[in-house]
């Protein structure tokens, strides 16, 4: 990728102030876009447009529920006006609950869909409304393993990220149907050591933590970027155990259903009591409280890889398939000869 054609691009990402946001936001900025920053927490918001624009990018931080399609409507209306036209949106934002689908009230589950599923409604519709009457621009959804396999504990976060990958698959289909130049891409991911395991609302008697392997969100933002660059495919898996889930659901679904009833509560927690009183993001972001910056990582960083060699693969598929039918061919001359 030329990084001087980025220093022209107009790039929003959702969720911006920690995590897989976060660390998107920086790697754009690393190419020198424009990156306009939404999320709700000031001193997280602060902390991702410094590094982005140490990064070599411009930063715009909008502060923005994104649960609210007014809000989001108004900042993108702003960031054309600040930055110019929108080339690229990601939609990164959320919020769950860690707790068994019985111990989360009505009310917290509706947030949590409000703004894990219709933030990302409210920004693609933002997005396209300006896109689409000018026949150009991407949008990367954010996804999950968990789109394709509900866990025990995650119902609200699983459920929503469902929801996104179904709508990811109309919205596509109207697109093409429209012959629109306009691009929707989805991005699955792995357990990613981000700081939401800290400040996500839980009931867990025990520190919440990713479903091991865990990999860094720089990892999570490589595949963001890599989609936003190549968005004519439907979707792009980051981590081995992001396919091995996905292909093990679609053929012995049953089997990992009685798989996670066993395992699946014991490998989200770790040997550590959970702090009752720790700041939770569910209502409020979770940096209000004495202005903590959560950054891009989590507590895991001992435990997490920054490397991904299924990314690259899939990444390199003309390059695998080139090296595998020379391989082939070269197994048949051979046993010609002999």
């Amino acid at each position: 990728m030329n990084i001087e054609m980025d220093r022209s691009k107009v790039v929003v990402v959702t969720g911006a102030s920690g995590g897989i946001g976060r660390a998107t936001a920086i790697a754009f900025g690393r190419r020198g876009a424009k990156v306009a920053l939404l999320a709700r927490g000031e001193a997280g918001l602060e902390g991702a447009a410094k590094e982005v624009e140490a990064a070599g990018g411009t930063a715009l931080q909008v502060s923005v529920d994104v649960a609210e399609y007014d809000q989001v409507e108004r900042a993108a209306a702003w960031i054309e006006d600040e930055l110019g036209p929108i080339d690229t949106w990601v939609n990164v934002a959320f919020t769950s609950v860690f707790a068994p689908f019985t111990e989360i009230d009505p009310d917290e589950f509706k947030r949590a869909t409000e703004v894990s599923y219709l933030g990302y409604i409210w920004g693609t519709r933002a997005a396209l409304d300006r896109m689409v009457p000018r026949n150009h621009g991407t949008i990367v959804q954010v996804g999950s393993a968990l789109a394709y396999r509900g866990i025990p504990l995650q119902s609200a976060y699983c459920g929503a990220k469902h929801a996104i990958q179904g709508f990811h698959d109309s919205l596509r289909c109207e697109l093409m149907h429209d012959k629109s130049k306009v691009r929707v891409t989805m991005v699955q991911m792995p357990a990613v050591n981000t700081p939401q395991f800290s400040w996500v609302l839980s009931r867990l008697s025990k520190h919440p933590q990713p479903v091991p392997p865990i990999y860094q969100p720089e990892v999570a933002a490589e595949g963001v970027l890599y989609a936003a660059d190549h968005p004519r495919r439907r979707e792009y898996w980051v981590g081995a155990p992001t396919m091995a889930t996905i292909i093990a659901n679609k053929f012995v679904a049953g089997l990992l259903d009685r798989y996670l009833a066993r395992t699946g509560y014991r490998s989200q927690q770790i040997d550590m009591p959970d702090d009752p009183n720790r700041a939770a993001n569910l209502w409020a972001p979770a940096d209000r409280e004495g202005g903590h910056d959560y950054g891009a990582h989590g507590v895991f960083d001992e435990k997490a890889t920054s490397r991904s060699y299924q990314l690259w693969a899939s990444q390199h598929r003309g390059l695998l398939a080139l090296a595998g039918a020379a391989t082939a061919a070269g197994v048949v001359v051979a046993s010609r000869k002999n």
